[in-house]
């Protein structure tokens, strides 16, 4: 049973996402929050599967809320919800430890399917959705960046393999083309994948791409 908390601040919005997650035999939903403040303790007091995040909300945010209950290092995922597909708060939520986005006129069962990825580690957002978010985050990042003087320490236990695995997940490549482009069994990419996100420290899919562009493996 996938465990779900809805933060929102319109009344009708929460009403909707209910309905629809207790439609599903194998979601519940633990409780709801008005705002950012009520998402981070509601998560902390009952530990949900998955935060459905709303973005803009009065008081604290839904991005300064996501990166205290992913900072908490507790299991809970959050999927943030954008009113507009590359909404401008989308970028700062990568930062923020999201797991994946989604927009609000999404179809119900691409929510569905979206949280259930959420909750199993996975990314919710396509790999072709995930580049052209990346691209566009790259952009709102500091210009004038100095090169690092020393190798970034999140790269220093990987392998030869490892390293390729990761640049080619921040090109947006799937498990199967992985599979496919460097002859590999699709097990045996799932399983390097799942090194790369431990040894980078990558919560899931998502923050391994950021961590390919962050470190130059990956230029936009």
């Amino acid at each position: 049973m996938t465990t779900v908390l809805i933060a929102d601040d319109q009344p009708l919005q929460r009403f909707g996402f209910r309905m629809l997650l207790e439609s599903q035999d194998d979601m519940t939903v633990l409780d709801e929050a008005a705002n950012g403040t009520e998402a981070v303790r509601k998560a902390a007091d009952l530990r949900p599967d998955v935060v459905l995040m709303d973005v803009r909300m009065p008081g604290m945010d839904g991005i300064e809320a996501t990166r205290r209950i992913t900072a908490s290092g507790d299991r809970t995922r959050v999927l943030i919800l954008t009113t507009f597909d590359l909404d401008e708060y989308a970028y700062a939520g990568l930062r923020a430890g999201a797991s994946g986005f989604l927009v609000k006129d999404a179809q119900p069962e691409d929510l569905l399917s979206g949280i259930r990825a959420v909750a199993s580690g996975d990314a919710v957002v396509s790999p072709g959705l995930t580049r052209r978010l990346l691209d566009a985050y790259v952009h709102h990042l500091p210009a004038g960046t100095p090169e690092p003087t020393a190798p970034d320490p999140r790269l220093a236990a990987l392998t030869e393999r490892e390293l390729e695995i990761l640049t080619v997940l921040g090109k947006g490549w799937t498990n199967t083309e992985i599979a496919t482009r460097l002859h590999l069994a699709e097990s045996t990419v799932k399983t390097h994948v799942g090194r790369v996100l431990a040894k980078t420290g990558s919560r899931d899919r998502v923050q391994a791409v950021i961590c390919a562009y962050e470190t130059g493996l990956v230029q936009p």
